[in-house]
């Protein structure tokens, strides 16, 4: 991704925190995470992150989704000795619609499927003030509605470089060129 397009979506996912009440640091501010796993289509498929902290036992991140904008399908898998993560997501602001495994067809979900590869659509709408539990090992995929979403996750020691994806095209690193 471009520097320029990276610095657009910082400055966008900063709104969307402004807008969800939440007040960052500088430094939080200056290390918001643009992901687009390799597909330069942030518009539709991306997710902006802060960290608050990772430790070996601990994760709390602040998430933005933009309007219609998707996280990519995937699971937490064991990784070095350890289960794969468990996390709670927190809706803030916004509408999130969160599809994970178990009933629900795709001809009836609320979102729409996005341009990489999905398989579960039992869902879950997530407004501001509800929060639901993802197990470890569990497919998941998630979408902001008209306005975004704004999602604290509280989870498990975060090792998101070891996800698994549906779709075998995508990168967890982002990779930002000048």
């Amino acid at each position: 991704m471009k520097r320029e397009v990276y610095q657009k979506q910082v400055e966008k996912a900063l709104e969307m925190y402004e807008k969800a009440g939440i007040v960052l640091s500088e430094t939080e501010k200056n290390s918001v995470e643009v992901v687009d796993w390799g597909l330069n289509q942030l518009d539709t498929m991306g997710l902006q992150i802060i960290t608050y902290v990772n430790t070996e036992r601990v994760c709390a991140k602040e998430m933005v989704l933009l309007p219609k904008q998707t996280c990519a399908e995937h699971k937490h898998v064991p990784t070095n000795g350890m289960a794969g993560k468990e996390e709670t997501f927190r809706c803030r602001y916004g509408k999130c619609y969160l599809y994970v495994e178990g009933t629900g067809k795709k001809e009836d979900i609320h979102g729409y499927i996005p341009s990489s590869t999905v398989s579960v659509f039992h869902e879950i709408i997530l407004n501001p003030g509800d929060q639901f539990t993802i197990m470890p090992e569990t497919w998941h995929w998630f979408q902001a509605g008209e306005e975004g979403a704004v999602i604290s996750e509280f989870s498990t020691r975060s090792t998101d470089e070891t996800d698994v994806f549906t779709d075998k095209r995508l990168v967890r690193q982002t990779i930002i060129e000048d």
